[in-house]
């Protein structure tokens, strides 16, 4: 194997899955976010493993994304969030895929597949309302027409209703009120379709930071990304949930490890990497890690990420390369050896200096996109810890 792999702690994903899950009722329902190659975790293991902890759905973002989990045995229920085209609903029914539906060309869509495939069943469909994100889904005043003519189609059902929230995860004054109001417009539209007497399914509309900021607007179940995987959205939701005394004690699941390859003296006035961007004020030793911007350890980490070895901690010098970074080790430095592992980030009560929030908060962005920048040619090397 490769000195390079990200180590997926399937330990950890388990117990903050069942840490959120005992924040909510016993019948709220848990719909688990694998998508994006769950996070970069990997979703085919994430996905059984969240199983093991309880969950009752997985949301996938595209149909490739259920179809490698079909084919690789993962039988909950899979709620894709995004679009597909025409040529893909074939293989939605297929893979037993539930999509989400906001206009009646889909649903002619799908009622016409579904007729082809000679189907005596009713295929369950959820429909997306836009209460404010912007992006997909029907405005909530079309909830009535769109759910009567799901459940006047021959073939599907409505299986459940749901919104996205833009900004649920600040607490300011002004866009605390801008999620009640998408909420208020979501209750609006579940209305509208009861009043027809029509069943709007299971009501979902918590991602993370709804959830763990608006608990009371769980509804029949929650949507978990960023939590499972072992990250707060944002350092303001954690200290607020403190302040009320939850401490979920979130663990991150991701660590990238790699090793060293080899061991270099430079002496006084010698360079290192691209662009000779750092030059030896002294003797030192400098340890070749074989990672880089290529694995998704990106070049504006060489200042933020201070690399594990042996229990100390140590600066990169020069600049990332593709495949390679460069540490300074010190002068004859005996505890650093050459094949020595190496924790470049990950979970700091395991030995990591610092973790995907540390580097996305230095290089303003959000753990979501470190983890899954990790890239395909990281092994995942999985454990139960």
């Amino acid at each position: 194997m490769r000195l390079t792999y990200a180590q997926i702690n399937l330990g950890n994903f388990k117990n903050n899955i069942k840490g959120i899950k005992s924040l909510f009722k016993p019948e709220t329902k848990i719909c688990v976010a694998v998508k994006a190659n769950g996070y970069g975790n990997g979703a085919v293991q994430c996905a059984k493993a969240a199983k093991e902890a309880g969950a009752d759905f997985l949301a996938i973002a595209c149909v490739s994304e259920g179809i490698e989990l079909r084919q690789n045995g993962i039988d909950l229920p899979l709620l894709m969030l995004s679009l597909c085209c025409p040529e893909e609903i074939p293989e939605v029914i297929k893979y037993s895929i539930t999509p989400l539906i906001f206009d009646k060309e889909i649903i002619a869509l799908y009622d016409e597949e579904l007729e082809k495939t000679g189907a005596s069943f009713k295929f369950p469909v959820h429909m997306a309302v836009d209460t404010g994100m912007g992006r997909v889904g029907i405005r909530p005043d079309e909830a009535g027409e769109i759910a009567s003519a799901i459940v006047d189609s021959k073939h599907l059902l409505l299986g459940g209703m749901c919104t996205h929230f833009a900004v649920a995860d600040s607490l300011t004054d002004e866009d605390i009120a801008y999620t009640e109001k998408q909420y208020d417009a979501f209750l609006t539209a579940i209305k509208n379709v009861e009043q027809l007497g029509i069943n709007p399914g299971i009501r979902h509309c918590c991602n993370s930071p709804a959830a763990l900021n608006h608990p009371d607007w769980q509804l029949d179940m929650i949507r978990p990304g960023i939590i499972v995987y072992g990250y707060y959205p944002d350092q303001i939701t954690k200290d607020y949930l403190l302040k009320k005394g939850i401490d979920i004690d979130l663990k991150p699941v991701m660590s990238l490890v790699s090793g060293v390859c080899a061991i270099r003296h430079f002496s006084k006035g010698q360079s290192v990497s691209y662009g000779h961007t750092w030059t030896a004020s002294e003797d030192t030793d400098i340890a070749i890690i074989p990672c880089g911007y290529g694995d998704g350890f990106l070049r504006r980490f060489n200042e933020i990420v201070k690399p594990v070895i042996n229990g100390c901690a140590y600066s990169i010098r020069g600049r990332i390369c593709m495949d390679q970074f460069m540490l300074d080790i010190g002068k004859s430095n005996s505890s650093v050896k050459r094949w020595d592992k190496v924790i470049l980030f990950g979970d700091k009560s395991q030995g990591a200096f610092v973790d995907a929030q540390d580097i996305a908060d230095a290089t303003n962005t959000i753990p979501y996109e470190i983890m899954t920048g990790i890239t395909s040619r990281v092994e995942r090397v999985y454990i139960e810890q």
